[in-house]
């Protein structure tokens, strides 16, 4: 039988956060807790922004003179690019179509075949909002399923009724970050999910330390750096509102990932934890290429992609433990 005190306790992960934490002021002088983020972890679309809405560098409009490489630069997108008229009545592009690299965190359930796109011509704002209230709403049913499988294999009835109330809390969460997102001109897109199968307790073990214990964990942190940063200031309490929750999704993860653990080979539970190193590496990486344009970034109160690589590490560090062999 595994130790389980060599694993994640509640307050071992809540002493990280809070160190973590007071990164924010310092990091950023006192001042507002800059960023350039974005979200859906790791994927990158093309998304269509209007010509007259971006702001040169000089603090002129832009034109469909202006070429679209910059168009998207500055509006913290990359090549392909390419411009579009939003009516063919119209005598010159009015649009530009850029590739954007999205990063926000949660418990993606497996089979999530929606990526959270939204119409063209989105303000950026909103659509950051509605990409958030999408994986807000896709970890609805990643928790149901979690609860009918931990049930399934015979763990403790104290994580499978976390686990269901988890659900409830996250289509609360999705309404609040829907909210934010129609309060700034984007509408949440739909969720959709292919049926899932039935699972082994190392698979649903292994998409737990990824999902749970390295994404859905750095998520929390995340929430709580909004709440405390963002400079809008209904951001800030809805994030507040949303933040107590998903470190509890946090702590039960890490719970689910010590009861799994104790209850697998040793050839498995080394499977188990070399996905979890990958996965912080992968989070690093995520967080390095995402990008949003300065001021949305500053309503949203997210770290930028320095800050963040510098939370992802060290709190992997501080939570990652040697598996017993």
């Amino acid at each position: 039988m595994i130790d389980e005190g060599v694993f994640m306790s509640r307050r071992k992960l809540r002493r990280a956060f809070s160190r973590l934490l007071l990164l924010a002021p310092v990091t950023t002088l006192g001042m507002a807790c800059s960023s350039t983020w974005g979200c859906e972890s790791g994927s990158t679309q093309q998304e269509r922004r209007r010509i007259a809405n971006i702001q040169l560098s000089d603090g002129g409009t832009a034109t469909a003179s202006t070429s679209c490489e910059e168009l998207c630069a500055l509006v913290g997108g990359t090549t392909p690019c390419s411009f579009h008229r939003s009516s063919e009545q119209l005598p010159e592009p009015d649009e530009v179509s850029c590739q954007m690299a999205y990063f926000c965190e949660g418990r993606r359930p497996e089979g999530l075949c929606s990526d959270g796109a939204v119409a063209g011509g989105t303000p950026e704002l909103g659509a950051l909002f509605a990409k958030m209230a999408h994986l807000e709403a896709a970890s609805v049913p990643a928790f149901e399923r979690l609860a009918d499988e931990l049930a399934a294999h015979g763990a403790p009835e104290r994580l499978v009724r976390a686990a269901r109330r988890s659900a409830g809390e996250e289509v609360r969460h999705a309404r609040v970050m829907e909210a934010l997102a129609v309060r700034h001109g984007a509408a949440m897109p739909e969720v959709a999910v292919a049926p899932f199968q039935p699972r082994s307790l190392e698979a649903l073990a292994i998409e737990n330390a990824v999902e749970g214990c390295v994404r859905e964990t750095f998520g929390a942190l995340l929430a709580q750096w909004q709440a405390r940063c963002a400079e809008d200031a209904t951001v800030r309490a809805s994030l507040g509102t949303i933040a107590p929750d998903e470190l509890r999704h946090a702590e039960l993860s890490w719970a689910i990932d010590a009861w799994a653990l104790g209850r697998l080979s040793s050839d498995a539970r080394a499977r188990v934890e070399a996905a979890r190193r990958e996965a912080w590496l992968a989070l690093e990486r995520d967080a390095e290429a995402s990008h949003l344009p300065g001021a949305v970034a500053l309503q949203s109160g997210l770290p930028s992609p320095e800050v963040a690589r510098r939370l992802v590490r060290e709190l992997s560090q501080a939570l990652t433990a040697p598996l017993p062999v």
